[in-house]
């Protein structure tokens, strides 16, 4: 039973290869190698189109997607890129497994609300994106429920792991 982990190069998708240790995980970066160098499947997400002959190829039991485009303010400057990377790569990966009956998990982010709530958000608070990546993402979510199969989106907010960018 095979869990293909889509971003596992980056910051959630190293934790989540380490937390899957022991289980049969097929790992997926852009680079088709991981940061410790062991070669893995490379998958190009501004090429959407290429993501249904991956997974044909693998035929995972499940799906976690933790692939973004992270790059809040450069996303400002290239939304055709971000759109592509954040929406519709997730909605080619959310088609494929509703149509193989696979669960997918996927990733998203709290950049989806404004940001001017006073408590913790809730599954029902009305969503408001202020930026291209929030948007992108947001587009991400309702490409993930549009597909009508098994999935569990995680909006995530300050990641942070002994590895990568944050909190530097």
């Amino acid at each position: 039973m095979t869990v293909l982990v889509f971003g596992a190069g980056g910051q959630i998708g190293q934790e989540l290869l380490r937390s899957l240790s022991g289980r049969v995980v097929c790992a997926v970066t852009r680079s088709g190698r991981l940061p410790n160098g062991r070669e893995c499947v490379q998958a190009d997400f501004d090429r959407p189109e290429t993501l249904r002959p991956l997974l044909d190829a693998q035929r995972p039991a499940q799906v976690v997607n933790a692939a973004a485009y992270t790059a809040v303010d450069r996303a400002e400057s290239e939304p055709d890129v971000v759109f592509r990377i954040n929406a519709q790569a997730p909605g080619v990966i959310a088609h494929w497994c509703a149509r193989h009956g696979v669960p997918l998990v996927h990733y998203s982010t709290d950049y989806v609300f404004d940001g001017q709530g006073t408590s913790p958000y809730g599954v029902d608070d009305p969503v408001a994106p202020l930026n291209i990546y929030g948007a992108s993402k947001l587009a991400g979510e309702r490409a993930v429920r549009a597909a009508g199969g098994c999935s569990l989106i995680l909006r995530t907010s300050w990641v942070y792991a002994a590895h990568g960018h944050n909190f530097l």
